[in-house]
Order: C-alpha cells, then structure tokens, then sequence
C-alpha cells in the first residue's frame, strides 16, 4: 500500500506530488517551515527540481524514499520541496549561491540554510552515502561550530546580493549598431563548426549540448539586417551558423523523428543521444527558430520541420482548452529513454520486409549509439529524395503506434504563464511566416484561455495553474512574455484587441517590476515576499531571459501603438545593461536583438563612437608606476629588469595573467611602439582565484589592492648614452563585483641609465 501522505500531497505541482509519500517529513516553502525552523533551532534542508529532471527522480528514489535518511532529515533539519518551474525566484537566489560554493550549477539543488534563509552549504546530486555523510557534518557543525556555520552564511548571503544586483552602471556605454552586433564574433567564436551548436570546447568534449534557440534567433535577425543593408560578405555570416546548427540538429537523435519535437539537450557533441525530456519552451522557441529559417531561405525542409514540431505540440502537450503542458519526461518504468530507444530485432518486427528501407534512412545500418545494443533514431544524412520521403511516411507512422504501446513517459501538466507566452508567439509567428489561419487561432485560442485562467481578481497574472487551481504570483518573465506574445499576435493578426490588452500588461510590468533609479527591470514584484536578494538579471539562458523579453515587448508595443513612452522605459534599461552587453554579448543575445529593434524604432542622433580609449571618469582606479631599473645602468644591447607597481581602488579587482576564463581581459604589459628596446618577457604574479558575478559562473584569477609584473627588456645595440625613458605600456580591465569598467591602456615611462658604447 501507499505510505502515509506528507505535507506535499495538497500541492499543484507534479513534482512536489511525485515527494507526497515520502517518509521525509517535507514543506512546501512557505511561512510554516521558516517559523518552525526558527522556533526548533534547526536548519534548513531545501531541494529544488523540477518533474522531468532525471536525477531529481534518481535521488527521491535512493534518498528521500530511504527510511534512514529520512530519519535524519527529519531528526536534525526542517526539509522543503521547491518546484523550480513555479519559484524560479527561489531557484535563482539559492542556484546563484551553489554556484559560488561549487564554480557550477544544476538540478536536483540542495542547500543547506539558517532559519533565517541564508545559504551555508550546498551541492547538486549527491548519491545515498555521500548524502547520509553530508547530513550528519552539516547537523554536527550546526551543533558544534555554530559561528563558522553563521560566518559562512553572511559571507555567502553577501556574494548572492551583490550577483543578484545586475551591472553597476559606472561608465556609461552607448547604445549603437556596433554593440548590437557584438554577439556574431562572440558567438562565432562558440560555434562548433562541425557539429553546429554553441559551447564546444576541445577541452571538455564530453560536456552536454543545448539547442541554445536565443543564440539561433539572433544571428537569424543579423542575417536579415545584412540582406536589408545589401551587405555582400559578412564576417562571420550569421546565417550558416544557424543552418548548419538546424540541419545537425533536425537530423540528430535530439529530434523524436516519429512523433516530432525536440529532447530537451544532447549528451554528446554530434547531437546523437539526447537527455530525452521535451520541454514546451525549448520545442515553442525552435518552431519559431524554424518558421524564422523559412522566411529567410525559402527553403521549404524549414517550414516542414516547423510544422513537424507544431504537430507533436498540437498532439502531446495542449490541453483540452487550447493551454500547452509543460514537459514530458524523460524516463519510464524507471529507465531513461524506455519509451524511444530500439534494439533491430524490435524494428524488425514491426517493419517487416519494409525494414531495410527504415534501417538504412535512421542509422541502423551502424553500431548501435545507446546502451544494450539499442538505437537512437536519427538520420544520417537529410531525406531529399520525395519518393523516399514518401515511401518512409507510413514506416514511421506504424512505428509510432507499436511505441505508443509502451508505457508513456510522466507528462507535466502544469501551465506555466511564460511557456504558453512563448509557444503563442510561435504559432503567432508561424501564422505570420507561413501564412496559415490555423496557425493564428490556435495562438488566439490559447492566449483567450491563459488571460482568463491565469488572471487574479486584481487583474494582476498568476504564475501557474493545473487541475483548474491557478496560484502564485506571477514574475517578470510571465509579464514580458506574454506581453511580447500579444504584440506577436497583433502583428499576425491586426486584431485591435491584442494590442489594447497588451498596454494593460506592459504599464502593469512598468509598475510592479522597473527599476526606477538604475533602469531595467526586476524579476519579482515591488510587493513579492522577500527573498535574500531581489534579481535583476541581463541574460538570457534556455528560457530567454526577462529583461531581454520585456524590453522587446516594450520595444513592440512602442512601435505599433506610437506612444514614446514605451520607447523610453526600454531606452532606460537598456542603458542600465549596456555595460553587460558590451563585456559578455553572448550571454544575452535576445537583448542585443531588442537593442538592434530599439534602433530601428529610435535610431542614435549621433555618429556612432569609434572605439572608446582610455575611459573618462575612471582615473585613479588603477593606478601603475616603474621601480627603478635593475641593473641602475645598462649597455646597448643589453638586459634589465624592471618591476611594475599595480595598485587596484578598493573594492575593484583586475584580471591576473593568466586569467583563467576566455570571457574576461587579462592584464598584460606591451612596450609602445617605436622605442629604442625590446620586451623579452614578463614574469606575473599569480593572482586569487575567485568566482565572480561579472565574469561567470567559473572560477577567475584576480588581483586585488596591488599586484607586481616584472618586465625584461633589452635596449637597442644602437640605444645612445645618457638617460633613457622606456615607454611601458599596462593593458587591464578593473571591475566590482558587479559589472566592468572598459578597459584601459596605462602608460608607465621607464628611466634608465645607458652606459657608454
């Protein structure tokens, strides 16, 4: 029988109701645990995942279902269950905390807090034994060292407010075409040539991969503005890297090639075996990715493959009332990928004589890709052969029914605000792009149904809704997408209405979540429950980020309505994270599209700044200055040593050399050009490794206070007597914690004594 129901069992979210029988003793979060949490003196256990995370499902079966453990937890901890899909506020502030402990991040989260809620200790997955070891440090050092426990909550507290805060605007950064089109040569530099894709590193060829559709919509948008401006050869062309990543994916293993859709990312490079969940944002922003790929190729594989993914949403994930679930599992019967995998006996079997047609189209004709000899279907190389296209249709259509026979992956079946916004945008833009009236009413349907279910009395939105109960209020995100959805739907449609409704959203944005001082916006409400840090956040991640989305929203809706004011909130906070963009454009390429829309809305009065040097009001930061030359007096040709005097303001930092991350600028000392002397080499110090907010999650090497290069140079054979300045230059970049000043060239003139010839 079932055990005994916990405190989850009268939750909405599937997930929490996949915890309701555990022995653990579980809260949701809420008012209830902290209060009891502070009146037993006990700390806090929280674990955050979400229903079609696989390793979520393998520590509830091996650790939360454990008797033992559960005796532990509910002995020395007060433990609450989090959804991250309904508390994406939760799930930032603790997330941005793991990733300051461990340099990474990932589900299931679990963190260990004070009664108050401050982080002290925490982790992803940690297998049953590791976990029940952890328990029992964290209850002994809760017990025993309770001012190193305290110490380290404040020190951690401290690290998640300052990342929480977004960049600091110290200089300000003008919004010109140049940063809008700063993420080509980032990206460019992350693409896999071979495979497609974003992130392959040489390094770390195991490292997962993600469809990343933001990277996809972007450079998507360059494209378009090349062929507008009749640009002939654009370095680096955005569009291969996009067809090139659609082709790779579309035919590899992260595509379901018999019910359509897409798994939620890769295991390896070459996009053959994927984590098999299906999440409706990453299948809403592909189709829309795909509609976008039509309309700027023409090429009609494009517009199938869009259809293709529209199909499996239209069939797996909309609900009776034109809603979108939100996610599919990615395993059954306790094993991931049951339900997709084959071995070729089974294909076989359904195929019949048809089966060498099949085998020799979807790669089972190879060895087998996944493990006990089982084939993950993909395809070698793309069908454009119509008669096969046409003789392969019903080969998959009988495969599909024999799978469907299997038991079925756990649907999630949840609405979530922002999801359905950014799926009613696709079909919004597929009725637009593929001018298809179907397309149109089911955007309509859904955004009729998701305003009258997911809106409080108030008028305000809610965040979540499920078996008829709608809870929780709503974020940023919910707002901005949905907004940017009805200005999609009004462009596809005309129809009056969606633009009105639209207005009544975005002022709503504007007054519960701007930030009135600094520009931008943040993710929770003005009047949101109080959490450790309130987020103000510039990136976008496989859920476009909610800035990016509000301020193209704002951006929309200034455009169609031709009221300014719009105009001018997405100005601001556009403002407030140029610095962002312009130091990391990568990481929010749907921001820097929303720069380009804003420019094309309110185009820059002036001529675009060529590269800025050293910057104007940041003097004395960093300061560097020459100790005496060692040898005092040197000969021509020969070599001397010199040290540099660095000294950092406080509270900024420099980067050391190396610095130990790609995204951020090391110093380095150069000599200019045109002196009588050569630069040998230059010893420098190591600096403090450290993660920090403005250069991400992994760790960096900095100096802080002061830091003392030695450069070796050799004078000139022809250098003449007397006494001679070597002009020594400084290349760095000094940042806070939050956000970079431009970097900046010291000069540092060098006197040193030439002896005669």
């Amino acid at each position: 029988g079932k055990r005994p129901a916990n405190r989850l069992a009268r939750e909405t979210s599937p997930y929490l109701l996949l915890h309701a029988h555990n022995p653990v003793d579980w809260y949701p979060w809420g008012p209830e645990a902290f209060a009891k949490a502070k009146a037993e003196n006990k700390p806090i256990f929280l674990s955050i995942g979400y229903s079609s995370c696989y390793w979520c499902h393998v520590m509830e079966r091996e650790s939360f279902m454990d008797a033992e453990i559960a005796k532990a937890l509910n002995a020395g901890f007060i433990a609450i269950k989090v959804d991250r899909e309904e508390r994406p506020d939760v799930d930032q502030v603790y997330m941005t905390a793991v990733q300051a402990i461990s340099g990474s991040g990932g589900w299931p989260m679990s963190m260990f807090l004070t009664p108050d809620g401050r982080p002290f200790y925490g982790g992803t997955y940690f297998p049953k034994d590791e976990f029940a070891d952890l328990l029992k440090g964290v209850a002994d050092a809760w017990r025993d060292r309770r001012p190193d426990v305290e110490k380290d909550a404040n020190t951690l507290s401290d690290a998640v407010k300052r990342a929480s805060a977004g960049p600091a605007r110290l200089v300000p950064v003008p919004l010109t075409r140049k940063l809008g089109r700063g993420g080509r040569v980032a990206l460019s530099h992350q693409f896999d040539p071979e495979f497609g894709g974003f992130g392959f590193d040489p390094a770390r060829p195991k490292r997962p991969k993600f469809p990343e559709p933001v990277n996809l919509l972007y450079l998507i948008d360059q494209s378009r503005r090349d062929r507008a401006n009749n640009v002939e050869k654009a370095d680096p062309a955005p569009l291969p890297m996009v067809l090139r990543t659609l082709d790779a994916m579309a035919r590899g293993g992260i595509r379901d090639h018999l019910a359509g859709g897409y798994h939620r990312y890769s295991t390896v490079r070459d996009w053959s075996v994927p984590h098999f969940e299906k999440m409706l944002y990453d299948n809403a922003q592909l189709a829309e990715a795909l509609v976008l790929a039509f309309e700027a190729t023409g090429d009609p594989r494009w517009k199938a493959e869009a259809e293709a993914t529209f199909a499996f949403v239209e069939k797996t994930m909309t609900a009776p009332d034109g809603l979108f679930f939100s996610a599919l599992d990615a395993e059954s019967e306790g094993e991931e990928g049951k339900s997709y995998v084959w071995t070729r006996a089974e294909v076989e079997t359904v195929l019949g004589p048809d089966f060498p047609t099949f085998a020799h189209a979807y790669g089972l004709d190879a060895k087998p890709n996944f493990e006990d000899d089982r084939y993950v279907l993909l395809l070698p190389k793309a069908i454009d052969d119509p008669a096969l296209e046409a003789r392969l249709v019903p080969l998959r259509a009988r495969l599909l029914a024999a799978r469907e026979k299997r038991p079925a992956p756990l649907l999630d079946d949840k609405i979530l605000t922002s999801w359905n916004a950014l799926m009613i945008a696709a079909y919004a833009e597929g009725g637009r792009v593929l001018k298809d009236d179907r397309y149109k009413l089911v955007a309509g349907k859904a955004a009729d149904a998701l305003l009258a279910t997911l809106t409080a009395p108030d008028g305000r939105l809610l965040r979540t809704s499920r078996a008829g109960k709608a809870r929780l209020p709503a974020y940023l995100e919910d707002y901005a997408a949905l907004t940017l959805a009805l200005v999609k739907l009004h462009a596809a449609t005309g129809d009056p209405k969606r633009l009105a409704r639209a207005r009544t959203l975005a002022d709503r944005m504007i007054a519960d979540f701007s930030d009135p001082k600094d520009g931008g916006f943040f993710y929770t409400a003005g009047d949101h429950e109080a959490l450790l840090a309130r987020v103000k956040d510039p990136f976008d991640n496989a859920v476009p980020g909610a800035n990016s989305l509000a301020i193209r929203a704002l951006v929309g809706l200034g455009v169609a309505t031709g009221e300014p004011r719009y105009l001018d909130e997405a100005g601001r906070a556009l403002a407030a994270f140029a610095p962002s963009l312009r130091d990391r454009p990568s990481g929010s390429p749907l921001m820097l599209l929303a720069l380009e829309e804003y420019l094309d809305a309110r185009p820059p009065a002036q001529a675009e700044p060529s590269e800025p040097g050293p910057l104007p009001g940041a003097p004395g930061v960093v300061t560097a200055r020459a100790g005496a030359a060692r040898p005092a007096a040197v000969g021509p040709g020969e070599e001397f040593e010199v040290e540099l005097a660095l000294t950092i303001k406080d509270g900024y930092h420099i980067y050391a050399n190396p610095a130990g991350s790609d995204d951020v600028i090391p110093t380095v000392v150069t000599l200019a050009p045109g002196s009588s002397a050569e630069l040998v080499g230059v010893r420098y110090p190591a600096g403090e490794s450290k993660v920090l907010a403005a250069s991400g999650p992994g760790k960096v090497a900095v100096f802080e206070k002061a830091a003392a290069p030695v450069a070796r140079v050799r004078l000139s054979p022809d250098a003449p007597a007397g006494l001679a300045t070597i002009p020594l230059r400084v290349r760095t970049q000094a940042c806070d914690d939050k956000a970079c000043l431009a970097p900046m060239t010291l000069e540092v003139p060098v006197r040193v004594e030439v002896k005669p010839r």
